[in-house]
Parts: C-alpha cells; structure tokens; sequence
C-alpha cells in the first residue's frame, strides 16, 4: 500500500473497510507529515489531541459495520469555519484567541459522518486575496517548484493552506471556501481537484462571512471521486441558513460513470481574453478534444456580458464585506486595543479595526462602504447588481440552448512567486479571478480539474461549469476530463 498519507479518500475508505489501515494509522501518517511540512505554513492550529480522539471512535464505528464513506478520513479545515473550542480567526489579527462555542453545519456533518480534524489551515485574511499573502499567520507555500528554481510559489487563495495541504499529502482533503475562485485558482495553482459547490448547496453557517450573496463551501481533494464523496458529507439543507437550498442530496460518487456520449460542452468566445499565455491556450484546446473524443457535442458559445463581471465582482463583494466586517468592533471577542487616558469608544473602534485589520482588508472595507455611500449607491452598487443579473442570463440561456456544461481556462497562469505583486497594482492581484468570478456571481457550480503542466513543470488546470444544483452531472463530465488528461504529477518533495 502506498505511504498512507498519500492515499485518496476512495482508497483510504477502501482499505479501512478491509481492515489494512486504521483511521488512527492513517491520522498518525497525517500528523507527521503535517509536522515534517512546517516549511509550507498551511497547518496554523493543529490539533492532535482531537484527531487522534476522533480517529479511535471511527475506527469503532466502522469496526461496527455502520460507517458512511468520509468515515475515519483525516481532513484539515480552513480557518474560516468555526471549529468548537478550537482557534477560529480567519487569519485576521482581530479575531485573535477567539474560541467558538459552536461548530459550523459543515464541519459538525462532517464530524457526524466520522471525518477527522487535524487542524486548521492558513487562508488569507477573512478570505480577501488571491495568494494567500494577507495572513496573519504569513504566507502559506506552494509543494510545487519550477524545476531547480528555489523561488518560493504562491498556493493561491484564498484557500492557500487547503491547497498546498492536500498537494503535499499533509491530509487527505481538505475544506476551502469559494468567494471569487478561492476553491478553483489554488486547486489549479496546486494540481488537485477543487470544486465550488452551486449557492445554497453548502450551509454558510459557523463560516465566517466574507461576502454573503457570493461565499460557498466545497472540497478540496486528491481527484474528482474523493470531491463528489466529500460533497455528499458537507451538502445538505440547513434550517439555520436562510439561503440552504431545500433540496435531495443526490449519491454524487454513483453518478460518475464516465459516460458523456451526447452532452453537450460550450466553449465561451469571451474567455479568449487578450494576451492570454500559448500554454493555456494550448491546454483548453487540448481539454475541448479529449471531450469531444469521449463522445461530446463541442458548441461555441457566447456569454457577452463576461467582460463586467471583474468590474461587477468588485463592487458587490467590497460592500458585503464592509457590511460582514462592522461587527468586529473590539467589545465582544477577539483583538481589543489599548486605550490612552482620555479614549471613548469610538476611539476603542477606531483602533481596533486600525491594529486588526490588514492592508487588503482595509482597502476593501473602505471600497464596500464607498461604494454604498450616499450619492453613490445607484452609480456604483445598484448598476452592479443589474449586471450580476445580466451575466446570470447569459449562463441560463446557454443552458436553456442544451448546454450541459462549460469549458474554461480556470486561471490565467500557472503558480507565481510570492512577492511578485506586493508593490503592484492591487489590481492586478484581482486579475487573477478573471476566469472564476462569472460563477459566484451566476451561483452556478464550478471545478477545477489539473490537465497538464507548463514549461516550468508547474500544474496547469482546466474549469467547468455546470448547471445550477447538477453538480453531479458536472463532476461526471470532470470525471471524464480528468481520465482523458491523465494527470498523476506530485510536487517534488523539497520541504
């Protein structure tokens, strides 16, 4: 059997059925390699001492018979879910010592299903980045490396930690968040399987809120079996979320047969954006005739409003966020400041938000508020919100036309160094969500499936998007991509 941390959660389950592994050998393996990886700084709340504890009562339970597929599986857990009794802070310096009382939907049906926690992972700061290079906890690093070059590579973000987690089998998945592409860049970034859920798939409750019409929890794992297996656990409606579709959680691993005979692929003629590198040109002309090889009907299509959805995203998630973040305010938890002789409470505010908030947090808090300011939310919020309805229509007749699913480059370049846009444009940061903000803003479901490597012998990844809440048909069709592509590379290890 291969080095256990390296297993898939498919095969994991299948040897802890059989009897050669158990949840606590497996959790074991995890932890060392979790602490054997420090030089990666995605692990920043291990928790032992829980794991080992969770992993003896899965090993009871599937020794009993009754035991569901996550049973036994080491995970770690983005620090944006609230974990109960365990540091929840969401890489912000404001919610320092914060100990929740309570466990998110997502972890707790996670938990109930027999998953373990090894700990939580780094992210940028209240989800804010596409690096993960606002964290207070520091930068998390790429497993990945161009060939001999020591330069140490962006995971991506915001769900950083989850990513170069699961590519340097630190665990055997991982949760993440979706805002903008936070699942989907990292898991291209990384060469893993990350899939964004469709909105209302997932319960938000227990996550802490970036931007609430936008954020969606979903799986980031080894390959697109263990991410329809791992959704199955975490999906679910939830009375406690008020947006929780009401709806039948399907056996997503069942419906992957590989069969896509008949379906129907759309190929976007707006994601052919300028200056788009030949390298993943290249891999999306590739990852069009592996499906059209398989058996599926390859159509062009049009989603003109593309071009505003950067713009759109902007707007919208910067005022959510500004509205979300006005409750950390220093009086009930987290980071307070001190106060000079003399300082009310709005100085207690003022210093507060100043000390724990970092850069990009602040800028987008100071945008969101802007932006619903007095005199400008009809030039600048409403007009966004029209075009988020645009760009959802442009999806839905493209489905209504017999599109099943859509191809798209899932980011506009393979890993780049950390500190290669510190002192730009933060602007050119958010280029990075070009190909991924369409899909948050539409609600639609979205997954990123490695397919190659570049030059530099980094992973490269393709996206596809599927119709809303038909995330099984979706993974089915990445299923297929997935074998076609053949992508069995792992970083080489260096840490």
């Amino acid at each position: 059997m291969s080095e256990p941390n390296s297993l898939t959660i498919a095969a994991a389950r299948d040897a802890l059925r059989k009897g050669e592994t158990t949840s606590v050998a497996l959790t074991e393996a995890c932890l060392a390699a979790g602490e054997a990886g420090g030089k990666l700084n995605a692990f920043v709340h291990p928790t032992p001492d829980l794991a080992l504890e969770q992993a003896k009562a899965a090993d009871a339970r599937i020794a009993s018979g009754e035991a569901p597929s996550m049973c036994g599986i080491p995970l770690g857990i983005k620090d944006l879910f609230c974990t109960k009794g365990v540091p929840s802070q969401a890489a912000s310096r404001i919610l320092t010592g914060f100990r929740p009382e309570y466990e998110s939907t997502v972890t707790r049906q996670l938990f109930e299903s027999g998953a373990v926690m090894l700990g939580k992972l780094n992210m940028d700061e209240f989800a804010m980045g596409s690096s993960n290079e606002t964290s207070v906890y520091g930068d998390a690093i790429n497993p990945w490396r161009r060939g001999n070059d020591e330069t140490a590579l962006t995971p991506g973000g915001s769900s950083g930690g989850s990513a170069a987690a699961v590519s340097a089998d630190l665990c055997l998945a991982a949760t993440g968040t979706d805002t903008g592409g936070s699942i989907r860049q990292p898991a291209a970034f990384t060469g893993i399987t990350g899939l964004k859920p469709t909105y209302g798939r997932c319960s938000r409750w227990g996550i802490v809120a970036f931007a609430s019409s936008l954020d969606q929890a979903g799986p980031m794992t080894k390959d697109v079996r263990d991410a329809a297996i791992m959704l199955q656990a975490m999906a679910g409606h939830d009375p406690l979320d008020s947006t929780s579709a009401d709806m039948p959680v399907p056996d997503f691993e069942a419906m992957l047969t590989g069969d896509i005979r008949g379906k129907v692929i759309g190929i976007p003629d707006e994601y052919r954006i300028d200056g788009m590198p030949d390298e993943i040109a290249k891999l999306w002309a590739e990852g069009r005739a592996m499906l059209e090889d398989a058996g599926a009907e390859i159509r062009d299509i049009s989603l003109p409003h593309t071009k505003y959805a950067l713009p759109a995203y902007y707007v919208i998630a910067p005022a959510e966020a500004s509205s979300n973040l006005a409750r950390y305010d220093g009086v009930r938890f987290g980071h307070r400041a001190s106060l000079a002789q003399g300082d009310g409470v709005t100085e207690m505010y003022e210093k507060t938000r100043a000390e724990g908030f970092g850069d990009e947090v602040k800028r987008r808090v100071m945008v969101g508020t802007y932006v619903l300011s007095a005199g400008f939310y009809d030039a600048y919020y409403n007009r966004a919100r029209k075009v988020r309805t645009l760009i959802k229509r442009d999806f839905d007749e493209a489905f209504a036309s017999g599109v099943d699913a859509i191809l798209t480059p899932a980011t506009p370049s393979a890993a780049f160094p950390l500190g290669q846009m510190e002192d730009a444009d933060p602007v050119a940061m958010y280029l990075n969500d070009v190909f991924t903000v369409t899909v948050n803003l539409a609600g639609l479901p979205g997954v990123s499936v490695p397919t190659g490597l570049d030059r530099s012998g980094l992973p490269l990844g393709l996206q596809l998007i599927g119709r809303p809440f038909e995330e099984g048909d979706l993974l089915n069709v990445a299923h297929t991509l997935e074998r076609a592509a053949g992508f069995v590379s792992k970083p080489e290890k260096w840490w």
